[in-house]
């Protein structure tokens, strides 16, 4: 059986020094850096709640313009995240609520999972309790595990978000970093999987 060619490449071994590495690579990015804070007045000064549609629509809609998240039918996705009526559940930073704002009824196209999105949404109304997951993360999550065992899952757990932030924490855990937060956490993983894996 093929191994998955990712698998094959040399990463780094993960520490304080890489982290830091390329978080002073992400603070670089400029219109990273200006979306990242239009996001967050977005998000936690203009718009912090989601019982409006209007307000949900424009965040959804940025989200998805900016991260480029393929959501081609933003106005469903904010009609359904407006009737979760989530802010109590975010506000308690229930991971499970993640997994409900992925799964969207598109009507006659079936149930779509935005699921990168979900953790995106979640992420920008608490960067803190809520880490992003994407392709990226997972490939080097998926890496780590075979080169270093730092954890045991499934390749689909990564796509329950719960499972995830376990995941998540455990690479943290494993490689003594949790002096980072998990903001920190996401721009790294994010960046170190783009300059390998892209």
């Amino acid at each position: 059986m093929k191994k998955n060619n990712y698998l094959d490449k040399d990463l780094p071994m993960p520490s304080e020094d890489e982290v830091e590495f390329y978080l002073k690579k992400w603070g670089a990015l400029e219109d990273y850096k200006h979306q990242e804070s239009a996001l967050n007045r977005l998000f936690n000064e203009t718009y912090c709640n989601n019982s409006k549609i209007d307000e949900v629509l424009i965040k959804v809609a940025s989200l998805n313009d900016f991260y480029s998240t393929n959501i081609f039918s933003v106005y469903t996705v904010a009609k359904h995240v407006q009737s979760l009526k989530i802010d109590n559940d975010l506000k308690c930073h229930d991971k499970k609520l993640v997994n409900k704002i992925a799964l969207v009824d598109l009507g006659g196209r079936g149930i779509k999972n935005f699921y990168s999105f979900a953790t995106k949404y979640c992420s920008h109304h608490f960067p803190l309790n809520y880490p992003i997951y994407d392709s990226y993360i997972d490939r080097v999550f998926r890496y780590y595990r075979y080169h270093d065992k730092f954890a045991s899952f499934k390749n689909d757990d990564l796509k329950n978000y719960p499972c995830f932030v376990e995941i998540f924490k455990k690479f943290q855990s494993h490689f003594k970093l949790e002096k980072y937060t998990l903001k920190q956490m996401d721009r790294y993983l994010w960046l170190l999987g783009k300059n390998h894996f892209n």
